[in-house]
């Protein structure tokens, strides 16, 4: 389970109790038999899963009281792990297809498909004796012990106590053990020929040595224990003892993996898709399917790219020209823009703290509007903060960690600052409008506060075209709220960036179906969208790593649009954009088929 980039599949619809949720119908009556028999069935799904990820058990915020002992374990990263994890889903697959669904509710029917959805494309990557689905490589830039798990005990692992600061030295034993153990994945890998790309080593070796050359004293895994049992009087010498184990443990860990990697890299090609791995291009299909969670191929996703980034770009075009930027390409333009020094913040602490201020000002400037667009708002809050400055070479843009599920820990979204000239002002509205309010913490915030929603659907796989979809759509919401309408360049950048999402539809099929060099995917980002170089190249470095996920976004959003355009042209005069937006989130992550029908389903329940 990816720590950092976890994201909470969360909730379900059924028809009566959205109806109740929106005050338009009786409240639901009590769940039938058939779905408490299923609700037990995935709750023992999940008491296995806690067993075999305690990391999954600190995310969601429950490593207390029955689950006290997770807090000091890590999920292994051993082949025999990674195998058991295989034949544990096959199992939850079996069983879950023995029981029947006759009789089953819509509400309870969304969560069976839902669940099966997760469990049979997880199946999928199965016969593959490398990766897990869309994640080729066990060690890269974005993927990795080395790469999540200084995060996860900084910002997930609560320390209150003393307990919980021991269990905290406890994991950071395991998290050396951790990586030894998936020393032992990429061996395996390699000998069946799947090692990443030269470049993609190269960029992990790369973050590895920044990780590596803070002094142990000072690294964030011995700062985190020493700041916070100091501030709350934890007596013990935590801070020293941390640094004695990164300095005599995690970090020969680290270096044994990045001597590993090392010895992989004259062995590596420059090759940057995954159609050179064993079967590769069926593991494309089912990264695709995943990412998607359609049965679109990777030619109708491309064609969806180059046709929606055609439209995109006359409109930026058109934007520009009333704006008095009328020479060059829409590209040329848009990097001239984003080099304007009266658009950019200083590259230094104090100008990338006028970014967070910047971004925590727009989502302050929002509240106000929101009511008249949601009836449902989540009760946690949203916190900005900077990517930590040992993984920002490789991570993207921005991202977003969950709450805890209790609501003791806010959600957070990330901004990457390691330059600040790749954040012009006028990009930033749509990146905070993406990854915070009414984007990824609106959806998967509220999906935490869904008290009669089985754990397993908070918990389980994220379905990226439902989630990025609705924060893409999100993006564009926004200006339909009239923030833009004051801000011309505001709404480019808006513009900017669901190109930016089409391109990826054509670069990721690109690559990994239509052979695409790396180097032929950035000139195409760059020159299609008017992105800045540097980022680019992150990006398209991972879409190598993860293949199919980049697609979601495009496909998911216009699903998004496709279904409200449906029932407003259905409900007419009834159509209320409050209620189509309270039941796609309450309907919370889940295949793009299973929203299908929960919408419909909704529809007919308002008679139409």
């Amino acid at each position: 389970m990816d720590r950092r980039q976890f994201v909470a599949s969360a909730g379900s619809l059924i028809a009566v109790s959205v109806a109740a949720s929106l005050r338009h119908a009786p409240l639901a009556a009590a769940p039938a038999a058939g779905g408490a028999r299923l609700d037990a069935l995935f709750d023992t799904f999940m008491a296995e899963r806690f067993a075999r990820s305690p990391d999954l058990v600190t995310i969601l915020g429950l490593d207390t009281g029955k689950y006290a002992a997770s807090k000091s374990k890590l999920t292994p990263g051993s082949l025999a792990h990674w195998r058991e994890d295989k034949e544990q889903n096959a199992s939850q697959l079996k069983r879950l297809r023995a029981f029947r669904r006759a009789g089953l509710s819509a509400g309870d029917l969304a969560n069976y498909d839902t669940v099966e959805f997760t469990l049979e494309t997880r199946s999928r990557g199965a016969p593959f004796e490398y990766g897990e689905v869309g994640r080729p490589y066990v060690v890269s830039q974005l993927t990795g012990a080395y790469q999540q798990v200084p995060t996860f005990l900084d910002k997930q692992h609560k320390i209150e106590n003393k307990a919980d600061a021991d269990a905290y030295l406890a994991r950071l034993r395991a998290f050396a053990k951790v990586m030894d153990e998936e020393i032992e994945r990429i061996k395996h890998d390699a000998a069946l020929k799947v090692i990443p790309p030269d470049f993609l080593i190269d960029r992990t070796l790369e973050q590895m040595h920044t990780l590596r050359a803070t002094a142990a004293a000072q690294s964030i895994l011995v700062t985190s224990i020493a700041t916070r049992t100091q501030r709350l009087g934890i007596a013990g010498s935590y801070g020293a003892d941390a640094a004695q184990l990164v300095e005599h443990e995690v970090y020969p860990a680290l270096d044994r993996q990045a001597a590993a990697l090392r010895e992989l890299r004259p062995k590596a090609v420059h090759d940057a898709g995954v159609a050179r791995l064993p079967e590769g291009a069926t593991f494309y299909q089912v990264a695709l399917r995943a990412g998607t969670t359609t049965g679109m191929s990777a030619e109708e996703v491309h064609q969806l790219g180059l046709e929606q980034a055609k439209d995109l770009t006359a409109r930026m075009d058109t934007l520009l020209r009333q704006q008095g930027h009328t020479g060059g390409t829409v590209s040329e333009r848009a990097q001239a823009l984003a080099k304007d020094p009266k658009y950019l913040y200083a590259n230094t602490d104090a100008g990338k703290q006028q970014v967070l201020d910047y971004c925590n000002g727009l989502i302050k400037a929002l509240q106000p509007h929101l009511p008249k667009y949601f009836r449902l708002l989540p009760k946690v809050p949203v916190e900005i903060r900077r990517v930590p400055d040992y993984i920002e070479a490789g991570a993207p843009g921005g991202y977003y960690n969950i709450p805890a599920l209790d609501g003791s820990r806010p959600g957070a979204f990330y901004i990457n600052l390691r330059d600040t000239a790749e954040w012009s002002r006028w990009k930033l509205p749509t990146l905070v409008y993406h990854e915070s309010e009414p984007g990824h913490h609106f959806q998967l915030a509220l999906v935490l506060e869904m008290p009669k929603l089985p754990l397993i659907r908070k918990a389980g796989g994220g379905f990226s075209a439902n989630t990025e979809g609705w924060a893409l759509y999100a993006e564009n919401l926004v200006d339909e709220m009239g923030m833009y309408d004051a801000d011309p360049l505001g709404r480019f950048g808006m513009l900017q960036s669901e190109l930016f999402r089409a391109a990826r539809c054509v670069v990721d099929t690109g690559l990994h179906a239509k052979g695409w060099s790396r180097e032929q995917a950035i000139d195409y980002m760059v020159d299609t969208t008017g992105d800045n170089r540097t980022s680019m190249t992150t990006e398209v470095e991972r879409y190598c790593t993860w293949p199919g996920q980049a697609t979601s976004y495009k496909v998911g959003q216009t699903r998004w649009l496709k279904l409200r355009a449906e029932a407003r042209q259905r409900l007419g005069a009834k159509f209320d954009i409050r209620d189509f937006h309270d039941v796609g989130l309450s309907a919370a992550p889940m295949p793009l088929s299973v929203l299908d029908r929960v919408v419909g389903d909704w529809l007919k329940g308002q008679g139409v």
